[in-house]
């Protein structure tokens, strides 16, 4: 059983193409223990001297989904793979705002869930604790500074995978399992980046 955690943020499209590899490889039976933390990049870009974001949560566009998906993470687990992808669908495919509670609603009923109860969770501020602590926790813990950051063996390593898998579980497999493998077996490798993105 391969071991890690993944960290993600709804925004970022990075986060998305590599969590759409690691949903389509667990749809694939891949023998992975995956830890989803949510880690908050309106926290990240919060400025010297301002107050952090969680004590502003409305001036942040992308605390309420996080907040949701972490709901539906820890309460109803089989469904979160397809609530997770839609809240990133919702985003990037579709253009949605993730503020918009009727948008959240949509996805959460699609999945066969009940959007009131998520939402009453996160107005009663225990959902925003939850994800500021695992967010405090990756960076303190491990210099978590972005999305998607890989964590497995002891070593944390940003990474920005530019493809997206698509149905091609095989494919997504590969490519996590070669990412989680440099990650522990070649610490020493720091930075791999190509000069320029391939057609």
């Amino acid at each position: 059983m391969t071991r890690f955690a993944v960290t993600w943020d709804y925004r970022c499209p990075f986060a998305r193409n590599a969590h759409e590899h690691v949903l389509a490889g667990l749809a694939a039976g891949a023998a992975w223990d995956v830890a989803f933390v949510p880690f908050s990049l309106g926290q990240v870009h919060v400025e010297e001297g301002d107050a952090p974001i969680w004590d502003r949560p409305g001036d942040d566009s992308g605390l309420v989904a996080l907040q949701v998906g972490v709901h539906v993470r820890d309460t109803a687990p089989d469904a979160f793979p397809a609530v997770h992808g839609a809240l990133f669908s919702a985003r990037h495919d579709q253009g949605r705002d993730l503020r918009d509670r009727d948008v959240l609603a949509k996805v959460l009923a699609d999945a066969g869930l009940d959007p009131e109860a998520a939402l009453a969770a996160v107005d009663d501020g225990s959902l925003l604790a939850a994800v500021r602590a695992e967010h405090e926790a990756a960076a303190a813990e491990h210099s978590v500074w972005g999305v998607p950051t890989f964590v497995a063996g002891g070593q944390a390593a940003f990474v920005r995978l530019m493809d997206r898998p698509g149905d091609d579980g095989a494919h997504a497999r590969r490519t996590i399992d070669r990412v989680v493998d440099l990650l522990v077996d070649a610490p020493a490798l720091n930075e791999f980046k190509h000069t320029s993105i391939s057609h």
